[in-house]
């Protein structure tokens, strides 16, 4: 869902996640990009995500996964696209045609490579499709499951 796996040049919506430092200013415009519904965005959730993220411990370990500059970390999240080309097993793909965090593009690139891939693109979603289309979202991943 919302894969990464090849390259792709940083987008500001995942510059922003990974770059996040606490604030309900921060946090606010950070869930805003995930979202293409803002209406899910409620106070309540930023408080909620805000306070996760002040717990003792959480931002220091967070801040260390993907410090400045961090499209070395996409380079080094993404696979060879000859590696990829080997995946034999079907894949299920599902994307939110409005991702403001990880580009479309992944996906359709993914699709190409994987050879018993299929690829599912959710109009009015960002990257949250397994909120924003929940029902449809788990009746695509449970079919493919079983």
């Amino acid at each position: 869902m919302g894969p990464v796996g090849v390259t792709f040049e940083i987008t500001p919506g995942l510059d922003q996640a990974w770059g996040y430092t606490p604030s309900i200013e921060n946090i606010r415009a950070m869930l805003d990009s995930f979202a293409f519904d803002r209406s899910l965005v409620t106070e309540e959730l930023a408080q909620m995500r805000y306070e996760a993220s002040i717990q003792p411990g959480v931002q220091e370990a967070f801040a260390a996964m993907f410090p400045a500059p961090r499209q070395r970390w996409i380079d080094a999240l993404a696979s060879e696209d000859d590696e990829i080309k080997r995946i034999e097993a079907e894949t299920l793909i599902i994307h939110g045609r409005d991702d403001q965090i990880i580009p479309l593009s992944n996906s359709l690139r993914l699709l190409d490579l994987i050879d018993r891939s299929e690829l599912h693109v959710f109009g009015r979603s960002g990257h949250w499709v397994q909120i924003e289309h929940a029902e449809e979202f788990a009746r695509l991943v449970g079919d493919f499951l079983s």
